[in-house]
């Protein structure tokens, strides 16, 4: 096992930390409280792993101690509390193997450990052998619908066999389009709970009145409207998987009660009492959550707790060694859904494609593909009817008040809409043109009051 530094100057988190470790068989080889302290014993102990406090005695911080043995060959955690936006971003720079957050609990601490050790290790084999790829292992089933043979995809599949099996919980970060839902599934597949309940909440797309009864559920009489009790998604998905897409969406005030169940595993029913639920949590967004905790409407700590392993899935127009795969691929499906006889694509359409930035990511190829078969009266593909032009908002006129981020998005999706002839599903419908799902088209419809038959 691992020889461990503690770098911790409150005793008591320090002794209950090398508790935890000595139990689970790692070799804490001492603890220091201050940065001078910890600079001794690394030169002398030389130890696998440095379990980091940011605040510590004297002048330096765990951060200054960071940056002198971030070489890549000793992993380090961060130990932290509330740290601001600012200590967040200096302590990243330094490229911890990732953080945890007080109070500390026995399971994510070893959770934490396990996919630090197997993070420095990756980083390891890429500075001693960086032209080596590396690809899964895992068994072809638990990502038969994955295509691609790109380093940045095998580098994710890998982190999939590794952190599958575990309970830790997963952050998936990414643009629209580009497979959160996918990669959450493949997750939950690898894992012991494969055959237990994958449960998936759009955030963005629950009313913001219903969400707390959607997530956690309610009692028959909770409320004026409540006339029998509801199970929420939370608990429809105890012993198996719950995947909150956009949880960049969810409302700060929800917060506090997702926190409790990333800390606690327990839950409250509106109107009922509190019981303990066995989940895991997954959770995607195409925000950027620093900015989110920067600007007041993400907690800090909430993010602390979903970040102990952040998975980040490439655009597509940095894996296009990619796009002929997953072409062939969706060419092959719509071919069996609709019958006809499209075999593949012309070296013209293939360049096109390589040519083209898919800010739909691998959604909007999947649309372009259904669309080019449709269209296909041959066996070839030669044509590719993109959608380079994206409703536009009219441009500000001088002097003229400048118009708020809702305005311009109710503007955009009532100008989708309008091109669109008012069609929202579907082929050539305004939730493909924007590239969002139809469920958060109709939902940000309703939150902006448009009318739909005005349009």
């Amino acid at each position: 096992m691992a020889k461990i530094l503690i770098v911790e100057d409150q005793y008591i988190e320090a002794h209950s930390l090398q508790l935890i470790l000595e139990r689970a068989g790692y070799h804490v080889c001492t603890i220091a409280d201050s940065v001078d302290l910890a600079m001794k014993i690394i030169k002398n102990e030389q130890p696998d792993m440095i379990l980091l406090d940011i605040q510590l005695q004297g002048k330096l911080t765990g951060i200054d101690l960071a940056k002198t043995i971030c070489n890549g060959q000793t992993a380090f955690i961060y130990l932290s509390a509330n740290s601001d936006k600012k200590t967040l971003e200096q302590a990243k720079a330094t490229n911890p193997n990732g953080f945890l957050v007080k109070p500390f609990r026995e399971k994510d601490v070893l959770v934490t450990l396990d996919v630090a050790w197997y993070l420095h290790q990756e980083k390891l084999k890429r500075l001693n052998d960086p032209g080596k790829v590396v690809h899964s292992t895992l068994i072809p089933e638990t990502f038969n619908r994955i295509i691609g043979k790109s380093k940045a995809l095998t580098d994710i599949l890998d982190s999939i066999r590794h952190v599958g099996p575990t309970d830790t919980s997963v952050l998936i970060l990414g643009e629209t389009g580009t497979g959160k839902e996918m990669i959450a599934k493949s997750f939950h597949q690898a894992s012991a709970r494969a055959a237990k309940p994958f449960v998936i909440v759009n955030c963005a797309a629950l009313p913001p009145t219903l969400i707390e009864s959607e997530l956690f559920g309610h009692e028959k009489g909770a409320f004026t409207g409540a006339t029998e009790r509801k199970i929420g998604k939370f608990e429809q998905a105890n012993e198996g998987t719950v995947f909150l897409d956009e949880i960049g969406e969810l409302p700060r005030n929800l917060q506090v009660k997702f926190l409790r169940v990333l800390q606690e595993r327990e839950i409250e029913r509106i109107g009922g009492k509190t019981f303990k639920i066995n989940v895991r949590v997954i959770a995607a967004t195409n925000r950027n959550l620093e900015e989110e905790v920067a600007a007041g409407r993400f907690r800090l700590d909430l993010y602390y707790r979903l970040n102990v392993f952040p998975v980040n899935l490439p655009p597509l127009r940095e894996r296009k060694e990619d796009i002929p795969l997953l072409a062939d691929s969706f060419i092959d499906r719509f071919v069996i859904e609709t019958g006809k006889k499209a075999t593949g694509l012309s070296a013209n359409a293939l360049y096109e494609m390589l040519e083209y930035d898919w800010p739909g990511n691998i959604r909007e190829l999947e649309n372009l593909m259904e669309r080019c078969v449709l269209r296909s009266k041959g066996a070839i593909i030669d044509h590719l009817p993109f959608h380079k032009e994206h409703p536009k908002m009219d441009e500000p006129v001088a002097g003229e008040k400048m118009k708020t981020i809702e305005e311009n998005e109710r503007d955009h999706i009532i100008a989708a809409l309008r091109e669109c002839k008012g069609k929202i599903h579907g082929r050539g419908g305004a939730a493909e043109m924007l590239n969002i799902s139809v469920s958060a088209l109709n939902a940000r419809i309703k939150k902006l009051g448009i009318n739909k038959d005005r349009t």
